[in-house]
């Protein structure tokens, strides 16, 4: 299955984004009551200049306490962006996220941001043509 259709199954492809100079419990607020792991950090919302999730901020909670979260977001975002295209192959990003033990990919076309995957919209894509194929091998074994 390609990244196209993973973000026409997901239907929203809003990408949330802040701006850099944000501080990071601005962006905290927007993570939890948006109940997402991540957001973008882009001046346009079209560019994505980096990424932050949640995991980023627990971590570094961990690290120097409550006080990060006066922060800019600049300073605590990841800015080396691991990013797929419209026409990847979910195995292949899922290998990447695997790999790279992250959950959360931006989706561009050029350098404009067009969208955002999660591992979990990689695993259930993966998990429907799975049945799709078992549901065929089944039909040809059984004469359908």
């Amino acid at each position: 299955m390609l990244v196209q259709q993973i973000l026409k199954e997901k239907g929203n492809a809003e990408v949330v984004s802040v701006k850099p100079g944000s501080l990071v419990q601005d962006a905290a607020k927007i993570l939890a009551d948006r109940r997402i792991g991540t957001v973008i950090v882009s001046t346009d919302g079209t560019t994505a200049e980096g990424i932050l999730s949640e995991r980023d901020i627990v971590r570094e909670i961990g690290n120097r306490g409550p006080a990060c979260m006066s922060d800019k977001v600049d300073d605590m975002m990841t800015s080396k962006l691991i990013t797929c295209g419209m026409n990847d192959d979910a195995v292949d990003i899922l290998a990447k996220m695997t790999e790279g033990r992250f959950r959360h990919m931006p989706v561009v076309e050029g350098d404009t941001l067009v969208g955002l995957i999660t591992l979990g919209d990689v695993v259930k894509a993966r998990l429907s043509e799975l049945a799709m194929e078992k549901d065929a091998l089944e039909g040809m074994i059984m004469g359908y």
